[in-house]
């Protein structure tokens, strides 16, 4: 629908330049355009219990609140409409008028606005650029004429488990998931797939609990095992493979805003990586989302606190620190507190906290006095803003912890450090006096204003110093009461993301007004419930999703699907999703028997292009070059390599990897031609088809032997005989074409530093080489399906 703005903007920009019968002849087409859209739009279906959380809510916050919301500062009229007691308020300049009167629309101010035809009293205002279609004119008619009826918003309400829905001829739900997706199909109209092959789901799973392709001995003993439970045990060892935790931590990293240099200009290295070890190990060790969370938060803060602990605590101090001379400590130091507040929220609230830092969230319950309450948790540490300079790269700034080989050798084991020396890591401890906190007006370091004690909003959760102490533990404390409406749904909803590309919350990093409604409200709440009632259990949580028919089911999609739902919002087919930046490498080189398979450890310096990091550096410090790894390193997964802030890699960029320096709860995911480019030409792609075709080419098989189990190595899966046919030919091309011009062969298998064994005659080597590579660049080789 065409608003009368727009209307207004087309008038006053053509009548400059037309005649006036121009000018009428395009108002009328305007008008008809505008009739034909909102007659489209009346048309759509009104439903016959208005809900004031997915129905009214959407509507008000997008087109209302802005003016009538939380914002004190932005308030117009001294209306709110996103209270009931405001909602329901007489007119400031008419007490015999309200804004609303249950059951009566007509009576009610807020429908004569919206619905009015005089623009001088037309709400929102023309001026504004925003409009209600009919349809959602409509809505709030039915919603004040059945009562008008407010609820808190549904994210803050805490879930109480929802019974499962009941389906009549029900032979398809493997679980509870299965029987809240099947009641959405129904009522949209869909039926779910049929279940994927054997080869898929095992790919798919090995793909999603350990970030690597299956070997060829796992599909022959998955492939043969006929027992009704082959499934389940096939996911079960998944689940106890050692990799499952580097698989579970990549997010996590990305949530930590994990990093291997300071960043800021001069962007020196700092040595966090033990940090990175210990979460791949909770993740292995299942510990609990409660422990994981709590130890991350305020290990330090716990009982006679280990070494481990308090290694944990360094979550909070994954931020960015500035090493450069000439800056003011103070500003510097608040902008670090400010990090762990922004973090916290959008990590472990997902709603956008960092909006209440200059005034109070516009659409949100966060006032800014919220935001630095919160701020005071974080505000106890004895740092500086400024710690040295870029000569004292290696030195972790205090609060730190050393950690000997005695240390690894004994509590922290998990720990993969092989030379002899120490290594300091930078960890939480607060100081033994409190820091008074105050709200910085606008949200500026030199602009204090009131005091403020640790706290947090309301709406979410009341924290009291009885029920909770006051200090980080106790801030941990209130992210597991039971009472808390969002710590459980939203690690539910980002485990959701994991494995079916998207959240039953789409906005996964906003569960606030201005976020997405959840698609299946039940079934969150179902799964938020049971994870809080079966102590946090993460290991259990994947298992009940990946058991589901719902995760079983084939990618396929039929023409129905697509038109009814184009985006899968009701999971009628499983998702395919193009593999995360570092798994595309790890499967890669995993596939070509590459890949150094050691967990842990230091980061690592792979290929790179020249001249990344020199022109993007001050000139100074250990970063200022950069080096390149050797030998093993060089094979290192993808969550091993090294990432300055400042110049993180090219290579993970063009994959959509997290430049690190904040905290993502959700990478985006895009297509783009350099993305295939840097399949076709990155030397570590070109190595890996090297040394796998040398490899098949050193076994006593034939030919059609070797390019099978290349596809299967790759692929995962037996070919058909068309493809078969198709890759045989291939190679013969190419055979062809090698021998005509040895010299060229020898070029094409001279890349990377792996050994060439000149044993091998060059053209056969060539010829497979390239065979390898191009299955490489097939899509299927780097999407989950």
């Amino acid at each position: 629908m065409i608003s009368v703005v727009r209307l207004r903007l087309y008038l006053s920009k053509f009548s400059l330049r037309f005649p006036v019968l121009i000018v009428i002849a395009i108002v009328l087409i305007i008008a008809v355009f505008s009739r034909c859209n909102g007659d489209a739009d009346a048309g759509a279906s009104v439903p016959g219990t208005i809900d004031f959380n997915f129905h009214v809510r959407p509507i008000l916050s997008d087109r209302c609140f802005k003016c009538h919301g939380p914002d004190a500062a932005a308030r117009e009229a001294g209306l709110r409409l996103d209270t009931e007691e405001g909602a329901f308020a007489a007119l400031k300049d008419d007490s015999l008028r309200h804004v609303l009167v249950a059951g009566d629309p007509l009576n009610s101010e807020l429908f004569l606005r919206i619905s009015s035809a005089d623009t001088s009293v037309l709400m929102p205002p023309p001026s504004s650029n925003l409009v209600l279609t009919p349809n959602e004119i409509e809505i709030i008619k039915k919603w004040i004429a059945q009562g008008a009826k407010y609820k808190k918003h549904w994210a803050f309400i805490a879930p109480e488990k929802p019974v499962v829905p009941e389906i009549k001829s029900d032979d398809w739900s493997k679980n509870e998931i299965d029987k809240f997706i099947l009641q959405q199909q129904k009522a949209a109209g869909l039926k779910p797939n049929e279940e994927a092959t054997k080869e898929q789901l095992l790919r798919r799973a090995s793909l999603d609990l350990t970030g690597l392709p299956p070997t060829l001995s796992m599909q022959d003993a998955f492939m043969n095992d006929k027992s009704d439970n082959a499934y389940e045990k096939m996911i079960d060892t998944l689940l106890a493979n050692p990799h499952f935790g580097e698989k579970m931590a990549l997010p996590w990293l990305d949530v930590a805003r994990y990093a291997d240099s300071h960043g800021y200009q001069d962007d020196g290295t700092r040595t966090m990586w033990p940090w990175r070890d210990w979460v791949i190990h909770a993740f292995n060790a299942n510990y609990s989302y409660e422990k994981f969370v709590t130890w991350q938060l305020a290990g330090d803060l716990m009982d006679n606190p280990g070494k481990e602990q308090l290694l944990a605590s360094g979550f909070n101090r994954n931020h960015k620190i500035t090493q450069e001379g000439g800056v003011i400590d103070e500003e510097y130091r608040l902008e670090y507190v400010t990090d762990r507040t922004n973090t916290f929220g959008k990590a472990f609230l997902s709603i956008t906290f960092e909006c209440a830092k200059c005034h109070d969230h516009k659409y949100d319950p966060v006032a800014q006095k919220d935001y630095y309450g919160t701020f005071a948790f974080f505000n106890q540490v004895n740092e500086k803003g400024l710690v040295g300079d870029i000569s004292l790269a290696s030195l972790a700034d205090p609060p730190n912890m050393k950690i000997t080989t005695k240390d690894v050798d004994s509590i922290l084991r998990f720990i993969n450090k092989k030379d002899t020396g120490a290594v300091t890591v930078m960890i939480m401890k607060d100081s033994s006096v409190r820091r008074v906190t105050r709200v910085l007006n606008r949200g500026v370091y030199d602009q204090p204003g009131d005091t403020v004690q640790m706290n947090l909003p309301k709406a979410i959760l009341p924290f009291d110093t009885i029920t909770y102490q006051p200090n980080r533990l106790g801030l941990a404390q209130w992210l597991f009461d039971p009472k808390n409406p969002l710590t459980a749904r939203v690690f539910v909803n980002r485990m959701w993301l994991e494995f079916f590309g998207k959240g039953i919350v789409k906005t996964i990093g906003d569960f606030g007004m201005q976020g997405d409604l959840p698609t299946h409200p039940e079934l969150l709440d179902w799964l938020a419930s049971d994870f809080r009632e079966h102590g946090w259990d993460i290991k259990r949580l994947v298992k009940q999703i990946m058991m589901s028919s719902t995760y079983r089911q084939s990618a396929a999609i039929s023409k129905k699907q697509m038109e009814k739902d184009p985006e899968n919002k009701w999971y009628s087919h499983a998702p395919r999703l193009r593999l995360t930046a570092e798994l595309t490498r790890d499967y890669i080189l995993a596939s070509s028997g590459l890949l150094n398979m050691d967990i842990g450890g230091p980061s690592v310096k792979p290929y790179q292009p020249k001249g990344i990091w020199e022109s993007s550096t001050s000139g100074r410090g250990q970063l200022s070059k950069y080096v390149q790894d050797h030998g093993d390193r060089l094979y290192r997964r993808g969550m091993y390599t090294f990432i300055k802030r400042t110049a993180p890699p090219p290579s993970m960029l063009i994959f959509d990897a997290s430049t690190r320096d904040q905290c993502e709860v959700n990478r985006i995911r895009t297509n783009t031609p350099l993305q295939a480019l840097v399949i076709l030409n990155d030397p570590q792609v070109l190595e890996a088809a090297r040394v796998l075709s040398e490899n098949l080419i050193k076994e006593s098989s034939t030919e059609d032997e070797k390019i099978l189990k290349a596809y299967r190595l790759i692929l995962c899966r037996q070919p058909s005989k068309d493809e078969i046919n198709s890759i045989n030919a291939y190679y013969k091309k190419e055979n062809e074409r090698f021998s005509a011009d040895k010299t060229r062969a020898v070029q094409f298998i001279s890349v990377g530093e792996y050994k060439v064994d000149k044993t091998i005659d060059p053209v056969k080597h060539a010829s497979l080489m390239q065979v390898v590579h191009m299955l490489y660049n097939l899509e299927e080789a780097t999407t989950k399906s």
